[in-house]
């Protein structure tokens, strides 16, 4: 099949979703003839700004395709990096239709609406005869294991504690929530509390506290995050920003802790566990979550909100219900992957109220040998094959860790094999590593790695 003229043809498809055309395929065929230089970089509030210099087509036969390449490989690096601003070096088309999407009204509108509310500026895309130097801060956060630690790992339909001693697990525990159903943030507050209290009882002391969790963080601040969607922007301002500090302060005054996103603490893990640098963490639960851990050790101080990344180049990719595009990662690899293919699969979950127990009825039909439910974890096993190539690209990683709900159980075992077998006949060129931990580590793994995260001075 083309895509703008350029080839995408697969020989492994998705069983339940032969029309998914891997934006890994679609890229590197573009760019067999693509020699013309495009630049670009994103800036944020904070004096951090990722350039990027790609290759376009020449000609306006490719006009087209070279729109789309730009505008996917512009959303990838705005989701991975964050920013308010984008600069252009180069084609004056493309710079237009990046003016025009990201402008009121466009096709990226929400992306730039999303953004400018987490830097609070006001989002814009600038042409510019030279591009900005590049400036990146590194943290250096985790790996800390003396004294008596908890660790929170806050999900979007469970919360996991750990209770940890001098780097021992001695407790942990599994509690479901429903965190983006519900308005009201003492809800939230009130569950983030019992769940720090049940690991303080399960030491003789607290030294530490770290807490992973989905969303946007900085300062251990949130920025956003759908875990609270429902709550009114006013709300959301004076009681969920500085939400996980209030209840740490309800556990003992002075406490030290630290707020990582979990895609970050998911790569933490695999680093830690495995020894290994440069690894990228996927935690595959009720959203998808990206962290990297590069070659230095360091976790980079990006956004890596990989569930709005785009993995799916077919004009019938399926839809984000939040963002309103299409093809994003969050449709591929989490509990909503589960449900979509669930559909077409032919499988009936409308009594069960909640992703979480969707995905539950699913893994409970693989148990019972149900070849449908089968199918669904096959398929997105071969979405992860494509798709780790692609990460690969972005990140210039090793290994791939995964983690999370999605991967528990033999689903996971399936997912994984699928995408061994379709690396090892579509791209036998790319050294990835997947590495799938034991199931322990699978569910509870990322709180006990959380309450590395704070240094004890």
């Amino acid at each position: 099949m083309d895509l703008y003229g350029i080839p995408t043809g697969i020989r492994n498809k998705p069983e339940l979703d032969p029309g998914f055309i891997p934006l890994h395929r679609f890229n590197e065929e573009f760019l067999r003839k693509a020699d013309e230089l495009f630049s670009f970089a994103v800036e944020r509030n904070d004096g951090q700004v990722a350039v990027k210099t790609a290759r376009i087509r020449a000609g306006d036969a490719w006009a087209d395709a070279n729109s789309y390449y730009i505008e996917r490989l512009v959303k990838t690096e705005l989701w991975q990096k964050g920013g308010f601003r984008i600069y252009v070096q180069g084609d004056d088309a493309l710079f237009r239709m990046l003016r025009e999407a990201y402008g009121p009204g466009g096709m990226r509108s929400f992306d730039a609406g999303f953004m400018a509310g987490i830097y609070q500026k006001d989002f814009e895309v600038i042409k510019r005869g030279k591009l900005p130097d590049a400036f990146e801060i590194q943290k250096t956060v985790g790996r800390h294991f003396e004294g008596c630690r908890i660790g929170l790992d806050v999900g979007g339909s469970d919360y996991k504690v750990s209770a940890v001693i001098d780097g021992e697990t001695v407790y942990g525990k599994e509690t479901v929530w429903h965190p983006k159903t519900n308005g009201d943030p003492e809800y939230h507050f009130g569950e983030l509390v019992a769940g720090l209290k049940d690991g303080a009882e399960k030491l003789p002391r607290v030294d530490a506290i770290g807490i992973s969790t989905a969303g946007i963080i900085a300062n251990n601040r949130v920025l956003g995050a759908q875990l609270f969607q429902m709550v009114p922007k006013d709300l959301f301002d004076s009681k969920v920003r500085d939400i996980y500090a209030r209840a740490v302060s309800e556990i003992g005054e002075d406490i030290p802790f630290e707020v990582a996103n979990d895609g970050d603490v998911t790569a933490l893990t695999g680093s830690i566990s495995l020894d290994k640098n440069n690894i990228l963490g996927v935690a595959m639960g009720t959203s998808v979550a990206g962290g990297f851990v590069d070659r230095n050790g360091y976790i980079p101080n990006w956004l890596s909100e990989i569930a709005f990344m785009p993995v799916d180049a077919s004009p019938s990719a399926a839809q984000d219900s939040w963002t309103g595009d299409v093809g994003l990662a969050v449709q591929y690899f989490c509990q909503e992957a589960v449900i979509k293919l669930a559909k077409t699969a032919g499988l009936g979950l409308a009594a069960y109220e909640t992703p979480a127990l969707k995905l539950e009825a699913v893994q409970n039909l693989l148990k019972e040998g149900d070849e449908s439910a089968a199918a669904i974890f096959r398929s997105i096993g071969c979405y992860l094959g494509h798709t780790a190539p692609l990460y690969k690209d972005i990140y210039g990683t090793d290994a791939i860790m995964l983690l999370g709900r999605v991967m528990s159980g033999e689903g996971g075992s399936m997912i994984g094999e699928a995408a061994e077998s379709v690396l090892k006949d579509e791209y036998p060129e790319m050294q990835i590593d997947l590495i799938i931990p034991d199931e322990k580590t699978r569910r509870l793994g990322q709180s006990a790695c959380a309450a590395s995260l704070p240094e004890i001075l």
